[in-house]
């Protein structure tokens, strides 16, 4: 045994990035950290592959006991980590000794904790990838989240060294009072939304729902307005201007249901009837990942190429070359 699950928190799962590639069309979306930064410098902290299999932790996170000496790190969201009662640091490795108990809190800063293991999480890949899809029931541990009693099997340790940390901006920012500032591209169905549309919802504040989850980020705003494109349509199309033929999603679109938009996240469906305005490209998704229910998204349009330009800004950053031992600048 490695680790064993004293408590499972209220969602945490096994996650690895990029995730279950190749699958969309057979129905087997990606899953995946939905805050792939903070997920990739978890693992590197520990010496591991930057996309080793490691835990996503929701909001409130497992209790867990360590049964053989160990090599961690935690990132992402802070949920008040105590290892047998010490406060432990986020964004740094960390020695954990045999018989040691990890407790993590309910977060009070972000939403999503990630904890690295030296070595990386043993499970057995379900169409090439360990990430868990819960509404599936496949990957990760048993196809769901952790439960009070599972073992959590690592993989041989590596010469991972404690106290390890990051340098100066390397990791994400936190935005201010809340309130994040996400980008977006056009498309792939914003001819059927009319200026006055696009201008309101580039200008309008939205209230991220509480009724939300890793399938989609329900958002709370204005009402939209469409194009005679979305109105005088055949009726195959169906009937609301948001609706049309069923046509594939990409993962990350503002996919327009009615007058409700809906984030589709990393755990979504892979096709309907309805337009995707916008999307949300890879590089922001570490935002939605660390944002929290009633906190407030503002859209910021950028160009396909300065979404690929931050994306590799981010991937960069995801190395050994960003770590320094304690105590270093």
């Amino acid at each position: 045994m490695a680790v064993t699950v004293i408590k499972g928190g209220l969602e945490t799962t096994v996650q690895d990035y990029p995730g279950r590639k190749g699958a969309f069309g057979m129905g087997f979306p990606p899953s995946g950290p939905i805050d792939h930064w903070s997920f990739r410098l978890a693992n590197i902290l520990v010496g591991n592959a930057p996309g080793a299999a490691a835990l996503e932790c929701a909001f409130i996170g497992p209790v867990l006991r360590f049964e053989r000496d160990a090599v961690i790190a935690l990132t992402g969201a802070d949920m008040q980590a105590t290892l047998d009662g010490d406060s432990v640091p986020l964004w740094q490795s960390i020695g954990v000794s045999a018989g040691q108990t990890l407790s993590l809190g309910s977060a009070i800063t972000g939403a999503r904790t990630y904890i690295a293991f030296a070595g990386g999480i043993d499970v057995a890949p379900f169409l090439g990838s360990r990430a868990t899809f819960v509404i599936g029931a496949c990957g990760g541990l048993d196809g769901a989240a952790l439960k009070e009693g599972q073992t959590i099997p690592l993989a041989p340790s590596n010469d991972a060294t404690p106290g390890l940390q990051l340098k100066e901006g390397v990791r994400p920012p936190a935005p201010a009072g809340g309130a994040w500032e996400i980008e977006v591209v056009a498309g792939p169905n914003d001819d059927w939304i009319d200026e006055a549309g696009r201008r309101r919802f580039l200008e309008s504040d939205w209230r991220l729902s509480p009724k939300s989850n890793r399938v989609g980020f329900r958002l709370e705003g204005p009402d939209w307005t469409f194009t005679e494109k979305a109105t005088d349509k055949a009726p195959e199309n169906g009937e609301h201007p948001s609706n049309v033929i069923d046509h594939g999603y990409p993962i990350g679109a503002i996919n327009l249901c009615g007058q409700t938009p809906i984030i589709l996240m990393v755990d979504t469906l892979t096709l309907g009837g309805f337009i995707n305005p916008y999307t949300v490209p890879t590089c922001a998704w570490w935002k939605l990942g660390q944002s929290r229910p009633n906190e407030t998204y503002r859209f910021r349009q950028v160009s396909v190429a300065e979404a690929q330009a931050e994306r590799r800004r981010i991937a960069a950053l995801c190395t050994e070359e960003s770590l320094v031992p304690g105590g270093s600048p």
